[in-house]
């Protein structure tokens, strides 16, 4: 990195660090589907952006130990750690892709993030193609899965760990120049996969225009994927046995209806609580659902949001919300 790019480095650093180590802003609303979600979200429970400044967030993950989250910004090539006693610092730079050639690049930087254990995460690191191990204590980060059937991976983008080390994710074109149609794009689909803790990839699905975000029950029997597609925003929900093959498939959630000008974003990224509410990035927010796929509300930000994830306490939803980082406190 030269001198320029360092003092234009700093100084977007410290514009985040102005606005992430200020008090919680409040913005955006509540939209209140079904009275059930009274018991989840309080009457007057008000988002907050907790910082402001990035090119496109991703990918939160609460970090246990140390009480702090990282999330990504995927086309700025940087993992970052925000805490409320700090506010936002750079984590890792780059995050993803680390050689100067980005031709055929459209997204460098790692996408998804979910811990791992105290010390390590696992990433969808789409500049690379693969999806990672990252050590927390040194940055240092293993290259687990490139490959399926001997051609690289599209860009994989989110991703779910099962207890017993199955790692479930999917790969579609998003980090790719011109997308389906880049000549780097070596499958000739974009794929919803497992990998298995030794190593083996396998694909769940092949049909899904562009598997996005990913999650999995409570009880880890039923696999969530959504599909950011405008033409076919969908949740598929699939019965997994335990070699974490697929026994079934089905719709769980449309949102057809939903696509407006003024409800920007997509399915994309999802958080599951404990008790099987399904928090699902979607056009104009974030839905919650039910078990049984019936909307209970809408937690507006003002922007598109990318993916969420809970804090430890199972209680605080972290949002990555294009530009920005918000939070909710839930009941």
């Amino acid at each position: 990195m030269n001198m320029i790019s360092k003092l234009v480095a700093a100084l977007l650093l410290f514009v985040i660090n102005i606005a992430g180590c200020s008090s919680a802003a409040p913005i955006g609303s509540i939209e209140r589907f079904d009275p059930a979600l009274d018991a989840i979200v309080a009457p007057g429970a008000q988002v907050e952006k907790l910082a402001e400044g990035f090119d496109w967030a991703e990918g939160p993950v609460w970090i246990r130990t140390g009480g702090y989250l990282l999330f990504t910004d995927v086309p700025a090539n940087t993992l970052y750690r925000w805490s409320a006693r700090d506010g936002v610092s750079i984590f890792l730079k780059p995050s993803g892709y680390e050689g100067r050639d980005l031709a055929g690049l459209r997204e460098a930087g790692a996408n998804g993030l979910i811990a791992a254990d105290d010390r390590t995460i696992l990433m969808a690191d789409s500049g690379n193609r693969a999806i990672a191990r990252l050590a927390l204590d040194d940055r240092r980060k293993t290259l687990l899965a490139t490959q399926f059937a001997g051609r690289r991976f599209n860009s994989p983008n989110d991703l779910v760990r099962r207890s017993d080390g199955m790692i479930f994710f999917t790969d579609p074109p998003y980090g790719l120049e011109g997308l389906n149609a880049s000549p780097l794009k070596q499958l000739d689909f974009n794929g919803v996969y497992r990998l298995a803790p030794d190593g083996t990839v396998a694909p769940i699905d092949r049909s899904l225009s562009f598997p996005n975000g990913i999650a999995l029950s409570p009880d880890e029997r039923t696999l969530f994927v959504s599909n950011s597609d405008p033409q076919r925003p969908i949740w598929i929900a699939y019965d997994l046995n335990a070699a974490g093959e697929p026994t079934g498939r089905r719709i769980f959630a449309d949102a057809s209806d939903l696509i407006a000008p003024t409800a920007p974003g997509l399915p994309d990224g999802m958080a599951m609580s404990a008790d099987g509410h399904l928090f699902a990035t979607a056009p104009g927010g974030v839905l919650v659902f039910a078990k049984d796929g019936r909307r209970l509300g809408r937690i507006r930000t003002g922007a598109a949001v990318a993916n969420c994830a809970f804090s430890d306490d199972g209680r605080t939803l972290y949002m990555t919300s294009d530009h920005m980082l918000a939070r909710l406190r839930l009941r």
